[in-house]
């Protein structure tokens, strides 16, 4: 680990599976891929639809960030709910839940009305990400978690690049984007009612604290409160600028496509990589700089959409990197209960990532112009690469 804390004890060791079990990976990466639609259509149709209102960029950031206190607020309990209802119940609860508020916000007419709902469908969300991370490791041998955890942000990310494009035929107008949101949500349920049998046990853990798994591996934990802001924030914010930079809808709608396009092609190769290399720290260090450099060139190529789509492509494959090789890291160091834990903390620091990110990003773009979003990512990577670089001086070495 790359911290000075003891290491927690392994819980369930003998029950780890030698080989992938794939009922378990399918139902589960099912689960999350309609996560990643939902996500990648909802997140700049509701920006889109709230600036043709007249909304201000901060008051966007502000809506957009209730999907960070909804994850922060859910995460802790989400362990102790499947612990009594069952893995699978509460998989299905919270993608009915995700449903009605994604078709609830066709019909919520006052923007007071946004939050609440924003609430409801981002904490079933939060749920449906600590649960299917939780049985995605659980069904990956130790050997092979690389590649497993690379398939499996592959297709999260051919959710996130589907969500844009989609968004991008489909447009803001009518009930049409939010009903296909709703029934794209809706239809995890089949694979995962499929692999009833396959519900994974959380078992007893610990009994540590919360936020004491926060801060176990704080290299991952702070590339996924990176990754969740930059995501968050850009994903919903980014129509806004492609437009004020001169690019129609369906061009910035394409052009968030390109990012997520660059996460499918690098995952598996990304995880493949984690899985050979000894000191992760490293690795998340290099796509933290990749992504500041793509931060700072941004204003520059922005108003050429074919050198800004190449670059997006390589950018936004490198930024995901900080996801799948944190969740990897956390795989290899904890298991049973204390896994389900450890999950939840590291999407606990994706919504604070969540929360922080629209907030500060729209403030940016209202007080410096529409540059204002891309100096507000190389913020965020800039202090990633500088905590990076002060963890390997400080620890040359993982313990």
């Amino acid at each position: 680990m790359d911290h000075s804390s003891p290491e927690l004890p392994p819980s369930n060791l003998a029950g780890i599976r030698e080989n992938i079990h794939w009922p378990a990976l399918i139902a589960a990466v099912a689960s999350i891929t309609a996560v990643g639609i939902a996500i990648g259509l909802g997140l700049p149709l509701l920006s889109v639809i709230l600036e043709k209102r007249g909304v201000s960029s901060s008051m966007i950031g502000l809506n957009s960030a209730m999907a960070g206190v909804a994850a922060m607020a859910a995460a802790p309990v989400t362990t102790w709910i499947a612990r009594r209802l069952g893995v699978v119940n509460t998989m299905v609860a919270a993608i009915v839940a995700a449903a009605a508020s994604a078709l609830g916000f066709y019909y919520a007419e006052a923007l007071w009305m946004w939050f609440p709902l924003r609430i409801v469908f981002h904490g079933a969300i939060t749920v449906l990400f600590v649960l299917s991370e939780f049985w995605i490791n659980t069904a990956a041998p130790p050997s092979r978690r690389g590649l497993v955890l690379g398939i499996y942000a592959t297709v999260l990310s051919l959710g996130f690049a589907a969500g844009p494009l989609i968004f991008s035929v489909l447009g803001s107008d009518g009930i049409l984007p939010f009903a296909v949101g709703a029934a794209i949500i809706l239809s995890a349920a089949i694979p995962v009612l499929l692999a009833r049998k396959e519900d994974p046990v959380i078992g007893v853990s610990t009994n540590l604290p919360f936020m004491r798994y926060v801060f176990l591996v704080p290299t991952a934990t702070a590339a996924v409160f990176v990754f969740g802001a930059v995501e968050s924030g850009g994903l919903s914010l980014f129509p806004i600028y492609a437009n004020r930079t001169g690019f129609t809808e369906a061009q910035g709608a394409l052009l968030l496509t390109m990012i997520g396009l660059g996460n499918v092609l690098f995952q598996i190769p990304v995880g493949l990589i984690a899985d050979r290399i000894n000191d992760r720290r490293r690795l998340l260090s290099l796509f933290a700089v990749i992504g500041l450099a793509g931060s700072l060139a941004l204003p520059f190529l922005i108003h050429n959409w074919l050198v800004t789509a190449v670059i997006l492509l390589f950018w936004g494959g490198s930024v995901a990197g900080l996801y799948t090789v944190g969740l990897a890291h956390l795989g290899d160091k904890l298991h049973g209960a204390d896994l389900a834990s450890a999950n939840a903390a590291f999407v606990f620091c994706y919504a604070l990532g969540m929360l922080v990110g629209p907030q500060t990003i729209g403030v940016a773009m209202d007080l410096t112009g529409h540059h204002g979003f891309a100096w507000a990512l190389a913020f965020f990577f800039g202090l990633y690469v500088a905590l990076t670089v002060f963890r390997l001086a400080l620890r040359p070495k993982p313990t």
